[in-house]
């Protein structure tokens, strides 16, 4: 698989990205719609770019099905050398993220320019209303909340941007997960 020069400069930016987060104590989890490159040392048929699908459960060949969803790409490597331990001992297995797009926080309601806009680990909830391009003046500042998934269950969680912008009740300010919707009313 040859690839350019700006393939791999890009390449290792993402790895890159991927080391940094990780060194701030927060490693980076593979998620639907990432684009992932698995290859196993001196087996191109072993080789293979992979998009994760919604189920986040990849097929690759002699260990079928994986769940990808949450590992880390170090743990994903490890499992897959581990799987294919018995049909090639001592396997060099390398896998790579190519492409984060799973990373994606929604704003919906009375701001400029709502939609999905990609984040990363440390985007804040101001932050996100700053890509939505701020607040209309309709919007209500202090109903504002951000509705995420845990365990299965949509959680509500308070947003005073009123406060916020004041310098006060900082921790509202919360870090976004993947997936979650502000809404502003």
């Amino acid at each position: 698989m040859k690839r350019t020069f700006w393939q791999l400069l890009l390449i290792i930016c993402i790895l890159n990205l991927a080391g940094w987060a990780a060194a701030a104590g927060k490693p980076y989890t593979i998620g639907p719609g990432d684009v992932l490159e698995i290859s196993v040392w001196k087996d191109e048929s072993l080789s293979r770019q992979l998009i994760v699908p919604p189920d986040g459960v990849i097929s690759f060949p002699l260990i079928n099905d994986i769940a990808v969803s949450n590992l880390t790409v170090p743990a994903l490597r490890q499992e897959i050398s581990k799987r294919l331990n018995d049909f090639i001992p001592d396997a060099t297995v390398t896998v790579m993220l190519v492409q984060i797009n799973s990373l994606q926080g929604y704003v919906i309601g009375k701001v400029n320019r709502p939609g999905q806009f990609p984040i990363n680990q440390d985007t804040t909830v101001m932050q996100i209303l700053a890509m939505a391009g701020g607040l209309n003046p309709f919007a209500a500042t202090s109903k504002i909340f951000i509705i995420r998934q845990e365990n299965g269950k949509s959680v509500k969680i308070p947003f005073n941007y009123a406060a916020v912008e004041k310098g006060k009740n900082l921790e509202q300010n919360i870090t976004l997960k993947r997936g979650d919707v502000v809404v502003v009313p």
